[in-house]
């Protein structure tokens, strides 16, 4: 596999601790990069920091600050979705245009955090101004006087201040007097660069589909939209919604017809295992095991009236997750917007999916006396595990099907 590299600086609050990164293209383990392609250099930025790495190995639990290109912000298919950890920045060469304006109020009222990059005011860039949530002032670019300026005008406005290209000691004490919120460059930290072993293409491409499966956000639109991207997974999945699995009175046309027919829910459910299961280069026994834990999990969670037994089938479908991809567990994690209550689970071990995970797995490893199901008797667990395995032999002999 292939490296990877993402620069990382720190961003700091006036106490100097780091409330912030900004992640940065580097094509190699050097301090400083060209760009030649910027919107190259932006889709490797979040395809390795998102995907790749994952976001909370990046940055832990502070913020990230990445560089947009004007596609990205006008085209928001392209994006992770939104957070309280993912400020997007406004390039300062961008056109400002009304599609522009209109894209970035979009992006704004979806949730994400928007930053003025190297910004000098002009009465063109009010609109944005009054969209903006940071603006960067680069101390390079403007004498004092004009900073003063600039720092008068923008108070109007409730947003962050953030002083960049701090290289002084007397610098950082002069922006302090001033009262910017946030502070970054050379005399505060420079660029680190991280470097990591690249996914293979097929699987940076699985675990991008499953990202935007389980952005919670999805409504019908999205995941036709989500689905209509690789067409070999919209024909292999509704050729198995349309299989005698179903047995559904009326053939399914469309993606749009089986989410009305199946509910959303079920459709995304089903996308996340079409997904995986399109990872070719694995032992077929280890999907069969994915799914016999995922069924059981579900199960297990609806029999013990613990917890919401979707998400206890999500939860013990991406518990082998590690050795679908070949990566490690927080790396992949860190690249899925999972709800607190899944990613504990399968980080942590804790929390009611935990204890149902825990039990699915004890069972399967035969290991008797650490199922612990109350009110369940053994026969009970021991029917519930025998329907998973029928279920997933049944949906993996389905699958396998709709590559004929």
């Amino acid at each position: 596999m292939s490296e990877y590299f993402i620069g990382r600086q720190p961003i700091f609050d006036a106490g100097l601790n780091v409330t912030a990164y900004e992640l940065l293209y580097r094509g190699g383990d050097v301090l400083e990069s060209v760009v030649d392609d910027a919107d190259r250099a932006t889709s490797d930025v979040l395809t390795n920091s998102f995907l790749e790495m994952g976001l909370s190995r990046v940055v832990g639990e502070h913020q990230a600050f990445i560089n947009l290109t004007r596609s990205f912000l006008v085209n928001h298919d392209t994006l992770p979705p939104p957070s309280n950890q993912l400020v997007l920045e406004v390039l300062e060469d961008i056109e400002v245009d009304q599609e522009l304006v209109e894209s970035i109020g979009l992006l704004r009222q979806r949730g994400y955090i928007i930053a003025l990059d190297d910004f000098i005011f002009h009465e063109r860039l009010r609109p944005l101004v009054e969209l903006a949530d940071i603006i960067k002032i680069d101390l390079r670019a403007l004498s004092r006087d004009d900073v003063v300026k600039h720092l008068q005008v923008l108070r109007q406005y409730p947003l962050k201040l953030l002083a960049e290209k701090v290289e002084t000691p007397e610098e950082f004490d002069w922006c302090k007097s001033q009262g910017f919120d946030m502070y970054q460059g050379f005399f505060l930290c420079r660029p680190r660069v991280l470097r990591g072993q690249r996914l293979p293409a097929s699987r940076v491409n699985t675990l991008r589909m499953l990202a935007k499966l389980q952005d919670p956000t999805v409504d019908v639109k999205d995941l036709e939209l989500i689905v209509a991207e690789d067409v070999t997974m919209s024909y292999r999945l509704l050729r198995y919604i349309n299989s005698a699995a179903f047995s559904l009175r009326k053939k399914i046309e469309s993606i749009r017809h089986a989410i009305v027919y199946l509910g959303l829910r079920e459709v995304k459910q089903w996308s996340n295992m079409v997904a995986l299961s399109t990872i070719d280069d694995k032992p077929s026994e280890l999907m069969l095991t994915c799914l016999i834990r995922a069924k059981m999990c579900e199960l297990l969670s609806d029999a013990l009236g613990q917890g919401n037994k979707g998400t206890a089938f999500i939860v013990g479908m991406f518990s082998l997750l590690d050795a679908m991809m070949d990566a490690p567990m927080d790396e992949l994690l860190g690249s899925l917007p999972l709800s607190d209550e899944i990613t504990r689970a399968l980080l942590q071990g804790s929390g009611p999916y935990a204890e149902v995970l825990q039990n699915t797995v004890a069972y399967e490893q035969g290991d008797w006396d650490s199922v612990v199901c109350p009110g369940l008797s053994a026969s009970t667990i021991s029917d519930l595990y025998m329907q998973a395995v029928d279920w997933a032999n049944q949906t993996v002999s389905t699958l396998n099907s709709t590559d004929t």
